[in-house]
């Protein structure tokens, strides 16, 4: 285990007992404080971004440590979008996933700075990355509401609305992760020489991406009489994102030219 006892440490630390309250507090049916104490984590994981990216001199998203940190913190803002403008139930649980997505910055991953390497400073690296970054937390939020969807059997009217919220999100998150692969692609061109390098991470990117499409079309052709059925492609294309983040990354059978990301 890698217990941080510095200030970067605290923060996320902080940040983790904040999102806890927030989902403790969430049973007690307290909107408001519910989303202070959630706000107030957000603005302690913003401080760790900030001083992650001042201590590092370049955007905190070169390892796993600094993606899953910012994760942590985008988990806020597209908690606070979704429920606005997509009506998607389920916001208590938003937080519970922010303290899941941060215990491993707090207790497993280690923060020792490291070099940039000459592959990561091409202007391409900060945008590839923090949308795919931004579309695994939406895909986590769609993977939520489709499991309100199946656990709401009792309730038709709530199962159709977390299916519909289920759909908005997958909707929002599909295109981050197309423009990932582009400019994924653009980036292997200009480093590597070509778009495609049949690298582990570039196949199970491809085949997440590919799942969702199935998803489309699946529910497009079976939405209103087997919902349910599109619905574990959601599932299925959130173990492709899992995979891609954690396994290709830190399993050395699947080391290739995305290694330092693990």
């Amino acid at each position: 285990m890698h217990v941080k006892t510095n200030i970067l440490g605290l923060l996320i630390y902080l940040t983790m007992g904040a999102y806890l309250l927030a989902f403790a507090v969430s049973f007690f049916r307290r909107p408001k404080i519910t989303w202070a104490v959630y706000a107030c984590g957000f603005a302690i994981a913003a401080a760790a971004i900030m001083l992650r990216w001042v201590t590092v001199g370049h955007i905190p998203l070169q390892n796993l440590f600094e993606v899953m940190l910012m994760m942590g913190a985008l988990i806020f803002p597209l908690s606070l979008f979704a429920d606005r403008m997509l009506a998607a139930r389920g916001y208590q649980f938003d937080p519970l996933i922010g303290a899941v997505i941060l215990f491993p910055c707090g207790f497993v991953f280690s923060d020792q700075m490291q070099l940039l390497p000459p592959a990561l400073q091409f202007p391409v690296f900060a945008p590839h990355v923090l949308v795919y970054v931004v579309a695994y937390v939406v895909m986590a939020k769609a993977t939520l509401q489709g499991f309100l969807q199946m656990v709401s059997y009792k309730s038709p009217q709530i199962s159709a609305q977390s299916e519909r919220a289920c759909y908005n999100l997958v909707r929002l998150g599909f295109p981050l992760l197309t423009l990932g692969l582009l400019l994924g692609a653009y980036w292997g061109k200009q480093i590597w020489g070509d778009y495609w390098n049949w690298d582990p991470k570039e196949m199970w990117s491809l085949g997440t991406w590919l799942v969702f499409v199935i998803y489309f079309h699946v529910r497009y052709q079976y939405g209103k009489s087997a919902p349910k059925t599109a619905t574990l492609l959601v599932f299925l294309g959130m173990c492709g994102i899992i995979c891609t983040l954690l396994l290709v990354s830190l399993a050395k059978i699947f080391a290739g030219r995305h290694s330092y990301g693990a």
